[in-house]
């Protein structure tokens, strides 16, 4: 079942992970939405990711969960900027995929069923 998960990026200029190969490289809303959608719909990002682990095979796979079907917007209000996700991968590997792309520079607002 799709969650929708309602972010703010307070200071969207220290949304930044602590390792550039995956964090956000977005200066706008639709930029910011569009990256972690792309991050969210395949397994891409987390096939990169795993890769440049140290033992890549330890890894948890549940953390490669992808929906095709997940969408993100995004909107600016003032320096803030709000994203929107539905997605259906569970809450745990989606925080780990915001903690990648945003550090700790990211609040979940609010969550709700899609």
């Amino acid at each position: 079942m799709p969650i929708r998960y309602y972010i703010s990026l307070k200071n969207p200029g220290k949304a930044r992970g602590n390792d550039a190969a995956f964090s956000f490289t977005a200066h706008g809303a639709g930029e910011f939405a569009a990256q972690l959608q792309d991050a969210l719909r395949s397994d891409g990002f987390f096939q990169r990711w795993r890769a440049a682990q140290p033992d890549p095979d330890s890894v948890d796979a549940g953390l490669g969960a992808s929906d095709p079907a997940a969408t993100v917007t995004g909107e600016q209000h003032d320096l803030q900027i709000d994203l929107i996700a539905v997605t259906s991968i569970p809450g745990s590997v989606f925080k780990h995929r915001l903690r990648l792309l945003a550090g700790s520079a990211w609040e979940l607002r609010d969550v709700s069923s899609a």
